[in-house]
């Protein structure tokens, strides 16, 4: 093989590497980070999805008996929560968040690690389920992963996000926007009322800052084990 022939072979190699970099480096700010995506893509039909349906996680005799005692629809949720919520595996799906706003609906995983939250948005184990009447907190990537909260900042006061959890459909309404430091957990504090809280990365690209989304619990609507004993 010539020197020349050789030259010219590398020089296609670096050529195309150069269009593919580019190339990544364009889709990656336009959408997300490819190669995690597909990574991502993957994980996301692995989720254990046990708790995403009382159909395949039944509830024992003792919690269905225990449910008939309890007259209160807010309570029978609340029991059902508390109940889901100790029994949780880690990385498990709990449920599901749409955000009508930004076109995105995902599993949300019981988890915050780098793990979990590579299969989507993952729940703070240390908050509340929804239905608990207390701080629900969610975080989700913005440029790798899917993606799942790439588009926060365009979530507007006022806009609706509906987390759908087996015992019930949980309506949240935005309150506002807030940029905080990555060690403000003071964010996901309990404040008297049932509160969402989504949490990212910001900016784009960075982790400098967290970009975090305020929603006050608007309606509820039972399912399952709630709804059966209404």
């Amino acid at each position: 093989m010539s020197v020349r022939r050789v030259i010219r072979d590398i020089s296609s190699v670096l050529i195309l590497s150069g269009v593919l970099l580019v190339a990544d480096a364009g889709v990656t700010l336009l959408w997300q980070e490819p190669v995690t995506a597909a990574i991502g893509m993957v994980l996301r039909s692995e989720v254990d999805q046990r708790y995403l349906s009382y159909r395949t996680a039944p509830l024992r005799s003792a919690d269905l008996q225990a449910l008939q005692g309890i007259r209160s629809l807010n309570e029978r949720i609340a029991y059902l929560a508390r109940l889901d919520q100790a029994r949780v595996a880690h990385g498990a799906a709990i449920g599901q968040i749409e955000i009508p706003q930004i076109g995105q609906t995902y599993n949300v995983v019981e988890g915050t690690d780098t793990a979990s939250l590579e299969e989507g948005p993952g729940h703070y184990p240390t908050t509340a389920f929804p239905g608990m009447g207390e701080t629900v907190a969610i975080a989700g990537h913005r440029t790798t992963y899917l993606a799942p909260f790439r588009f926060l900042n365009e979530i507007m006061a006022g806009d609706r996000i509906v987390v759908t959890m087996p015992y019930g459909r949980f309506t949240y309404v935005v309150q506002y926007q807030q940029i905080v430091s990555p060690s403000d957990w003071g964010v996901t504090r309990n404040v008297g009322y049932e509160r969402l809280v989504l949490s990212a990365c910001n900016p784009l690209y960075s982790a400098s800052q967290r970009i975090i989304v305020f929603a006050r619990l608007r309606a509820v609507q039972p399912l399952g084990p709630a709804r059966a004993a209404a």
